[in-house]
């Protein structure tokens, strides 16, 4: 959008009392589609949740209690990224009120979280004179980080940033997985998912023995995960090896993937539709006479009266009786059914995010710059539900404030509009378990510490 399109913008942007009738009042306080600035500081003035979004990162050390880590959230690294792509790394904050002036007065297009660091951030150049390697990430939540690009070698409605309700989900798929894997397996309580604003979702998991772990144990925990392995040039992307699947990858496929593929993948893609397509899934079964006797079968019936809504769900059923007859048992080939519904539905995981403590990821109620869209957090047990379309934009916000006219008191003004069930959820359902059970750990190392030291007086 050009400056003469913002300045031209303003006056339909402006947040006044004015309250006409109707469609009138709707035409009145229109607000022009699209991302600027002027629009965000708006945003970020009256909208944004700046103290839930410090009292999460403070961890309850922001309290009075004894035990608190005052120091804790200013060794926090924010990073901001400004208009024309400035990054301002390493910002940091004492404070909520320092970090909200911060965030109205450099107004960024992004905000990413980083790791808590030995050090404040901001002084790390004044450690780093001393010679000791002081200056280093100690914490950081287990973050995930999964993009809709891709998957693109199984999605046919869209590409690259594209996403629609056919493709979309993927990414619910990948939700469910995870997120059953965390709290079951690993036994994590505290996860929150995040829609990017555009094409994937986050996942940041704030368990403190989550935010403690290693990047060792990080790694070994993404590696836990690692089932899709291939790239655009590998035909095989998914081999499931030894006489018996893990007992996570059974209740993935059984649970969520097997339906998931059959029921919605399978028509919703059309991925038996043309011969290109079922060629990608003939290369993943090692048989050549098996593939060749499909491909024959498949072929020759290309002009037959099988309807174009049944020939999918048949060709797949005639895939899976060849693989999984008796005969094959003995060939190792009934486990390519898996292989193949594993490898088309499969959450694919941006490893290297999962791995290291001191990369970024972008903060939650940020607005994506190029859809306008806030990324909301989006609840696992009903993210079937969730919609990337209507999604809250930064224009739609503006808007329902212009609705609702001016106010002198600008606490809670996201209330009023379609961003408050998202602000809402993110404060109940996620940061008020979180910061109960941090005041609760807090509070359990005082008083093991009180008694540890009074064990060693009475000795």
């Amino acid at each position: 959008m050009t400056m003469e399109e913002v300045d031209s913008g303003r006056d339909a942007m402006e947040i006044d009392g004015c309250e006409p009738e109707g469609q009138e009042k709707m035409r009145e306080n229109a607000v022009p589609d699209g991302f600027n600035a002027n629009y965000l500081k708006v945003y970020y003035g009256k909208l944004f949740p700046h103290s839930d979004l410090f009292k999460w990162m403070s961890y309850g050390n922001d309290g009075k209690h004894p035990a608190c880590d005052q120091s804790y959230i200013g060794r926090r690294e924010f990073s901001f990224t400004l208009a024309d792509d400035i990054y301002l790394r390493f910002q940091s904050f004492n404070s909520v009120h320092e970090m909200e002036n911060s965030i109205k007065e450099k107004c960024p297009f992004k905000i990413d979280i980083g790791p808590v660091y030995s050090v404040d951030p901001t002084k790390r150049h004044a450690y780093a004179q001393s010679g000791d390697n002081v200056f280093t990430p100690v914490e950081r939540e287990l973050v995930f980080d999964i993009d809709i690009t891709d998957y693109d070698d199984v999605r046919y409605c869209c590409s690259g940033a594209d996403v629609c309700l056919d493709c979309w989900p993927l990414m619910t798929v990948a939700i469910k997985v995870i997120d059953t894997a965390l709290r079951d397996d690993f036994g994590f309580n505290h996860i929150l998912w995040v829609y990017s604003g555009r094409r994937g979702v986050h996942c940041w998991v704030c368990d403190g023995r989550a935010r403690r772990l290693s990047n060792e144990q990080r790694a070994a925990i993404a590696d836990y995960f690692r089932v899709y392995k291939g790239n655009e040039n590998s035909q095989k992307k998914v081999s499931l090896v030894g006489p018996a699947l893990h007992p996570f990858l059974v209740r993935s496929y059984t649970e969520v993937l097997k339906d998931f593929f059959e029921e919605k993948l399978l028509p919703g893609q059309k991925l038996f539709s043309t011969e290109e397509r079922y060629k990608k899934i003939l290369e993943i079964i090692p048989d050549e006479s098996i593939t060749s006797e499909l491909r024959g079968k498949w072929q020759e019936n290309r002009r037959s009266s099988i309807s174009k809504e049944d020939i999918n769900a048949i060709r797949w059923e005639q895939l899976k009786h060849m693989l999984q007859s008796g005969k094959q048992k003995a060939q190792g080939l009934r486990r390519c059914v898996e292989e193949i519904v594993f490898s088309y539905t499969y959450p694919r995981l941006d490893m290297e995010v999962s791995k290291h403590m001191n990369h970024l990821l972008k903060a939650p109620f940020c607005v994506h710059p190029k859809t306008g869209r806030v990324c909301v957090p989006i609840d696992p047990k009903s993210c079937e539900e969730f919609d990337p379309t209507s999604v809250p934009t930064l224009s739609k916000l503006l808007e329902e404030l212009n609705m609702g006219g001016f106010r002198a008191d600008a606490d809670d003004e996201w209330e009023r509009t379609s961003l408050g069930k998202s602000v809402k959820f993110f404060r109940l359902s996620f940061l008020q378990p979180l910061l109960k059970s941090c005041k609760e750990e807090i509070e359990s190392a005082y008083n093991a510490k009180l008694q540890l030291s009074k064990n060693s007086l009475s000795w």
